[in-house]
């Protein structure tokens, strides 16, 4: 059986779950107390990061997401692809002889051919109602992030003072210079996009222009822009695999969407009319590389011209090719899932000859549990915690109903050809078991 919920909530009711294997999606140094307990408790844990895929420059990237106080209690890593394992074996602290197995990632799976099924009813809504459009997809949370404390700089507390270096900056182990530079870069390509943006509404008549920010985001100064335009609509509804089936292409810079696009076989045109190759490099480089690459408004609009008339289709090379298979294995052969699967078995079979851990542990995890939920609670009001924030949290975490879940779950069964019996149970408030029958 699987339990599946909100990371944050899961916290709070550990003492609540049977012996597990806990799946961790970072190990950064903000677990390393929730691994402590987890590991007291008898569960084991292992750990892939959602970040390495796309991943900061190697020592900023050690910094903010790798944690030897936490990684000593995982027993097993699992990597997108070779170059992932390559930044992990390259940090100075990685504990000896932990497993990194290359399984590849879920999300690499919903992107496999075999899987396009799920998203055809999505895909036939999107189309009805847009029709044809370019999709843009925004990545600007550093620079218009939904709250200002959430910029890599936020406002001073003293209106006369410089911004001052925020907590997420401060947390990706960032020195001001450095988020200054950052700052400046992001800011000017996040107007090269507000330029961009009503030029294709007059240039494209017979074309929508589908805008979907970072979860992260204000989307206010989109939802200005799309007041002001005949074609443009802003959105973040459900997944972002089907509108990129959906859409005719996609225009970025720097973002994830254009490494999805490329698995999907959707054109994808990087913007690039501001160039810093000393962030863009450490940032972005794998979208841009899998993308084809524009440096300014003239030949964006060629490039999309012949893409809209089929004369040029997604930046498929030989070298591009390579490139994506050493960044996201398993898109042939096993889903990624099976292949972990296969690594859980094996870690079960041996954690359940472990002997029951001590009702010492079983007590304290209560204690600490319910003290980590008060901390987190009230934290959720600081000035300067907005990420911690409920309607934040809304935002970006929507949920999902059970029925929803189920539903989603036999969409997966009949694409992979599935038979069996799920049972779905709801056990607290956006937590569910999933049983076979």
């Amino acid at each position: 059986q699987s339990i599946i919920g909100p990371r944050r909530e899961m916290h709070y009711h550990i003492p609540s779950f049977p012996r597990s294997i806990y799946l961790s999606k970072s190990t950064t140094s903000g677990s390393k107390n929730v691994f402590r307990i987890l590991r007291q408790l008898g569960h084991g844990i292992v750990a892939w990061d959602e970040e390495a895929l796309v991943h900061l420059p190697p020592e900023a990237y050690f910094k903010r997401r790798l944690s030897p106080a936490a990684l000593k209690y995982v027993s097993h890593l699992l990597a997108w692809g070779e170059d992932n394992v390559e930044l992990w074996r390259k940090y100075p602290e990685m504990p000896p002889g932990l497993p990194i197995h290359i399984t590849g990632n879920p999300r690499g799976d919903l992107l496999r051919t075999e899987m396009r099924g799920l998203y055809d009813h999505d895909v036939k809504k999107i189309r009805q109602t847009h029709g044809d459009f370019i999709l843009i997809n925004t990545n600007f949370n550093q620079v218009n992030a939904y709250y200002p404390d959430m910029n890599l700089l936020k406002p001073p507390a003293d209106p006369g003072k410089e911004p001052e270096l925020s907590q997420r900056a401060i947390g990706m182990g960032m020195s001001r210079e450095y988020a200054e530079g950052l700052t400046r870069h992001k800011q000017a390509i996040f107007e090269d996009f507000q330029r961009l943006i009503p030029v294709l509404d007059q240039t494209l008549p017979d074309h929508t222009i589908v805008i979907r920010p970072h979860p992260a985001e204000n989307q206010e100064v989109y939802h200005n822009i799309a007041n002001t335009s005949k074609h443009v609509r802003v959105t973040n509804e459900g997944n972002v695999v089907p509108w990129l089936i959906a859409a005719k292409a996609l225009i970025h810079n720097g973002c994830t969407t254009g490494v999805e696009a490329f698995a999907l076989g959707l054109p994808a045109i990087t913007y690039r009319a501001s160039i810093n190759e000393y962030y863009d490099n450490a940032f972005h480089r794998l979208p841009n590389q899998v993308s084809h690459e524009c440096f300014d408004r003239e030949q964006l609009q060629e490039v999309l011209a012949n893409i809209l008339k089929g004369k040029l289709g997604h930046a498929n090379s030989d070298e591009r090719k390579k490139i994506m298979e050493r960044h996201l294995a398993a898109m042939k052969g096993p889903l990624a899932c099976d292949r972990m699967v296969d690594i859980f078995e094996e870690i079960n079979s041996i954690q359940q000859k472990a002997p029951t851990p001590a009702l010492k542990y079983r007590l304290r995890s209560r204690v600490w549990a319910t003290r980590r939920r008060i901390k987190k609670r009230l934290k959720g009001f600081a000035a300067d915690m907005s990420h911690n924030k409920s309607d934040f949290l809304r935002h970006r975490y929507p949920g999902v109903s059970q029925e929803d879940l189920q539903s989603r779950l036999a969409q997966f069964q009949q694409a992979l050809g599935d038979r069996t019996e799920l049972k779905v149970e709801q056990i607290f408030h956006q937590f569910y078991r999933i049983s076979a029958g």
